[in-house]
């Protein structure tokens, strides 16, 4: 079955950077665009971040634009997400995310939290 799970949440300073990765299973992970998502109590689930399988194409959230980068490595069925500069709004849970006929699935999610 499929599988996502996350890893490399923490606490980091305003300004510092995060790398999460999403080791995905249970499917043909070179076939599917991949995402990020996030969610904090204050705010619904935001897709954050989205890579395409075919082209490799990239789409971000305006919030994170310029901060934040998505990136896969398919031989190693993981995608990443690099964030740098990164500002206390960018606390959530961070989810990553695929759709495989029509069924949305997700990981347990990694927390990131930015504090001084």
């Amino acid at each position: 079955q499929v599988q996502l799970v996350e890893s490399g949440g923490g606490l980091v300073q305003p300004g510092g950077s995060l790398r999460l990765t999403c080791a995905a299973s249970g499917f043909p992970f070179s076939r599917y665009g991949m995402s990020w998502y996030r969610q904090s109590p204050w705010q619904e689930r935001e897709l954050v971040a989205t890579m395409t399988s075919a082209d490799g194409s990239t789409n971000y959230t305006d919030s994170v634009k310029g901060r934040f980068t998505i990136s896969r490595d398919n031989a190693k069925n993981t995608v990443y997400l690099q964030m740098n500069s990164l500002k206390p709004e960018d606390t959530a849970v961070y989810y990553c995310h695929v759709r495989r006929n029509g069924v949305a699935y997700w990981g347990q999610g990694t927390q990131v939290t930015v504090s001084s």
